[in-house]
């Protein structure tokens, strides 16, 4: 079985968290998920805690940004770099 991208991931956690209308497929990489697709401050908690579940990713203060939710591919950027770090602490 494939291991699926963390942009798929991502976007089935974006969709199911958030209780969208569409499909993961029809998230755009690129697009914006505030001004795009509607999510708001309290999505982005929401998102937080989807983050540490499908990944073990605990979110500090500091890196709450906007930035790292504004797409699909800011968000798996930030992903990979806290899974890399995480990897290289143990």
């Amino acid at each position: 079985m494939a291991q699926q991208s963390i942009e798929d991931r991502l976007k089935k956690m974006i969709v199911e968290r958030l209780f969208l209308n569409i499909s993961p497929e029809e998230i755009e990489q690129d697009k914006s998920l505030i001004n795009d697709y509607g999510v708001d401050s309290l999505n982005l908690l929401e998102l937080v805690v989807g983050l540490e579940e499908e990944f073990g990713i605990v979110m500090e203060d500091d890196e709450f940004k906007v930035s790292n939710f504004e797409t699909v591919t800011a968000l798996s950027n930030f992903v990979r770099s806290r899974l890399s770090s995480t990897s290289e602490n143990q």
